[in-house]
């Protein structure tokens, strides 16, 4: 190792071994790695900062600096090897209070991201406020209804609920099959638990099928996730405002960033796979963008 390369500080090199770029065969990457990872002790340096004080918007104004004369392909390289270390610091030393490697997005990913759609309190209440309770098919859209809102479900997770899924006396709700396979147990609130009971006892019918939502009519078998998204939509729809299944989704995720959850347990509660799905929520306000990402306060 040259000389720049020997004053890198314990925990770079430690990386470095760790990693195992030091072997024989990685000598070109781990070259390209010491290059970045000394920039970055030179920059921390300079602006006076501490390794474990890091935040996204310092590792963002890092990369914008180190990234500024190369090409798209050596910047998406960049990030991957920013993203190692980061990792590393977060996930086996425990230096950084929070993992900021999945944050490290370049900016066509950015590009890329549409904010989610989602109703404010005053379209909850009215769409609240206009359904009925007349038929079973409207008992059965009410019960999905409180699922999708309170708790965020997809409409295909909200389909594949069964009976045994359901601990009435705990009041919570058992989730196996999600799309990122990601279970978890969710706490049922008393309305949306009342609202399950409702249908269970007055509008579901007779049948030894398990899965708690069922057709209307015989023969009774479980709906479809095509089915709970027309519902959904119909009965906002009806509240005044052309709307899908997913904004009670997306709504739910704000509600928790609004109550000073952070986007890593929006990642959890929705049971998205990578936390670049759950950064999507945090365009929908910018004050609350860099409330989470950076800790500030207005």
């Amino acid at each position: 190792m040259n000389k720049k390369e020997q004053s890198l500080p314990a925990i770079y090199q430690r990386y470095l071994q760790d990693s195992g770029l030091t072997d024989q065969p990685r000598w070109k990457q781990m070259k390209a790695v010491t290059n970045l990872l000394w920039k970055l002790h030179i920059y921390l340096e300079k602006m006076e900062l501490d390794l474990a004080d890091l935040r996204i918007d310092q590792v963002d104004a890092f990369l914008a600096e180190v990234n500024a004369p190369h090409a798209l392909s050596s910047r998406r390289l960049l990030r991957s090897y920013l993203r190692g270390f980061l990792s590393y610091l977060y996930h086996q030393r425990g230096i950084l209070r929070r993992d900021l490697a999945p944050l490290v997005v370049g900016p066509p990913e950015f590009g890329q991201s549409k904010p989610p759609c989602f109703l404010r309190p005053e379209e909850i209440k009215r769409l609240f406020e206009n359904v009925q309770l007349s038929t079973a098919r409207e008992i059965r859209t009410y019960a999905m209804l409180h699922l999708a809102y309170t708790l965020g479900l997809r409409p295909k997770e909200i389909s594949l609920i069964t009976l045994d899924h359901i601990d009435f006396t705990q009041k919570h709700l058992s989730l196996t099959n999600r799309k990122a396979n990601n279970p978890i147990i969710l706490p049922l609130s008393e309305q949306t638990l009342k609202a399950i009971v409702t249908y269970i006892i007055g509008a579901r019918p007779n049948s030894d099928q398990r899965t708690l939502f069922l057709t209307v009519k015989k023969p009774y078998k479980p709906i479809t996730p095509s089915t709970v998204c027309l519902e959904l939509s119909r009965l906002m729809k009806k509240a005044g405002f052309e709307a899908t299944a997913y904004w009670l989704r997306h709504t739910y995720a704000q509600n928790i960033l609004e109550n000073g959850g952070s986007i890593f347990e929006v990642k959890e509660m929705l049971g998205h796979n990578h936390i670049e799905s759950s950064k999507k929520y945090l365009h929908i306000h910018t004050t609350m963008m860099r409330e989470v990402l950076f800790n500030e306060t207005p």
